[in-house]
């Protein structure tokens, strides 16, 4: 074997080593589900009594696995409001909704836009809920109004995004606010039934995937956003939910390959001119756009024979470097929407891309990421990197960074769950929505954990009636949080039987 191949066999077995399953108790859960448990008392504006229903989104839904180089750079939040729903254009009023949603909603319509992928909301039911009947009546509009799509103009806005800048040894949160469509779109009527050859994703995950619906986010297209009208009415179909549902049935070996290409991309910042603001930049969504296009397009064996990750990374570079060429990125799940605005000048990216071989991307994941990597081991590993020069000398490096990954115990960082759990608790004020959507994220962590979380409410109400006395917004949190004590301490019994 000569040395080139040695050094892709060194690389595939670092990462398949070391990007191990990750423990669900990890800072970015624990941090998300805090999130979720904040932002489901944001009201609606003028609204006090519609709630907000959060859904974590993002790497922290997307990833099972835990590579060295961290993967999260941020918490996703979506929200949608409890006195809102989408339907598609044509679609008859529904009559029952889930229980998140408040006793009177107002329904919009999805309507296309001159652009595919995005689409107006407009205004065309107001339901009001009748209790004896367990259903919803309906009321048609005379005036279809249009939504606007900025729903609060606090923070900095990042695409659809309100960013809450990162503090501490907290990460920054992009919270999306959106509009629940409860039914598969229109847009990509063709997803759930076009022919797949290699069965990826089988009918059962299509069919959680269609059950699950979609989401639209307030955000207009980059070419309309000089325009008065559009910039303020235009919304995005956005596909979440999906994509949690797709990346989490992947193969470990695929989860891989999309963290390292990832990586590839911020690293080498793919961009057409550096001086250029407006210039293209591929980006995780790019990425995350080739990947699931690779997993239904290409067999099982072309991930697993003739295993080399290197490979793998090789092949679907070029791909990528033929749709930039075609100026093309097709929308995975919208047959006619391209990620690529053909106005860009790809030239530059495509050349860089096309002249990637196997040797030149090994060398790069030895030099960018492997030895990124021996910087967070101790220095008796680290140093073993200082002189890599020959393959052996990298095998026997690589070899003491993997054996210190193996031999450190993934373990859960408890000190910062009970410290971020007491900060959320006392310093965000608890309310008894915000502990119900807060407990109810933890039990997807750990069923220990809403134990701990209501013993702190606990603490935190029986401090607060000291400092204030007791009130009825105190009662209410102290009679939930009780009888939740309960039902958490059933639960957790049962799991430990």
């Amino acid at each position: 074997m000569n040395d080139e191949r040695v050094v892709e066999d060194i690389v595939t077995k670092f990462l398949l080593n070391t990007c191990r399953l990750y423990t669900k108790l990890s800072r970015p859960a624990v941090q998300a589900a805090c999130n979720c448990g904040l932002l489901a008392d944001v009201h609606p504006p003028n609204d006090a009594e519609a709630n907000s229903i959060p859904l974590i989104t993002g790497s922290v839904a997307e990833f099972y696995i835990e590579p060295m180089i961290p993967h999260i750079g941020d918490v996703d939040v979506m929200l949608h409001h409890s006195t809102q729903l989408a339907i598609p254009a044509g679609h008859p009023q529904p009559t029952q909704l889930p229980d998140e949603f408040h006793n009177y909603v107002q329904v919009f319509e999805i309507v296309d836009s001159h652009l595919p992928g995005y689409v107006y909301l407009k205004l065309r039911y107001l339901l009001t809920e009748c209790p004896e009947e367990g259903e919803y009546n309906a009321v048609e509009y005379d005036r279809l109004a249009h939504l606007d799509n900025r729903h609060s103009d606090e923070g900095q806005i990042h695409g659809p995004a309100v960013v809450t800048a990162a503090s501490g040894s907290f990460l920054s949160v992009d919270a999306v606010h959106c509009v629940r469509c409860l039914m598969w779109p229109s847009q990509a009527a063709d997803w759930p039934t076009r022919h797949r050859n290699y069965d990826w994703p089988d009918s059962a995950t299509v069919d959680r995937v269609v059950s699950n619906g979609c989401d639209v986010v307030g955000v207009a297209h980059r070419q309309c956003r000089q325009h008065e009208w559009m910039s303020k009415r235009q919304w995005r179909l956005s596909f979440s939910r999906a994509e949690i549902v797709l990346i989490n049935s992947w193969m470990p070996v695929q989860q891989i390959v999309y963290h390292t290409l990832r990586v590839f991309i911020k690293t080498e910042r793919l961009t057409d001119s550096a001086d250029n603001s407006e210039a293209f930049k591929l980006g995780n969504y790019h990425i995350k756009t080739l990947m699931l296009w690779a997993c239904e397009v290409k067999p099982n064996i072309w991930w697993t024979d003739d295993f080399s990750l290197i490979r793998i990374c090789n092949e679907l570079l070029h791909d990528l470097a033929v749709w930039l060429t075609q100026e093309r990125c097709p929308h995975y799940f919208i047959n006619n929407c391209n990620l690529i605005d053909s106005s860009f000048n790809l030239d530059m990216i495509h050349r860089r891309l096309t002249s990637i071989s196997r040797s030149w991307l090994s060398s790069w994941f030895v030099n960018n990421y492997i030895r990124r990597c021996s910087q967070l081991s101790p220095h008796n590993v680290s140093r073993l990197f200082d002189d890599v020069s020959t393959t052996t000398e990298l095998q026997n490096a690589v070899s003491a960074i993997v054996d210190w990954r193996l031999n450190t115990m993934l373990h859960a960082d408890f000190e910062y769950v009970k410290y971020r759990l007491a900060r959320t608790v006392h310093r965000d004020s608890l309310t008894v929505r915000s502990l119900v959507c807060l407990l109810s994220e933890l039990r997807m962590i750990s069923t220990s954990l809403p134990v701990c979380c209501v013993s702190v409410a606990l603490l935190h109400v029986a401090y607060r009636i000291q400092r204030i006395g007791l009130n009825d917004e105190l009662m209410d949190v102290f009679g939930g949080t009780c009888w939740t004590a309960c039902w958490s301490s059933t639960l957790f019994q049962s799991t430990q039987q």
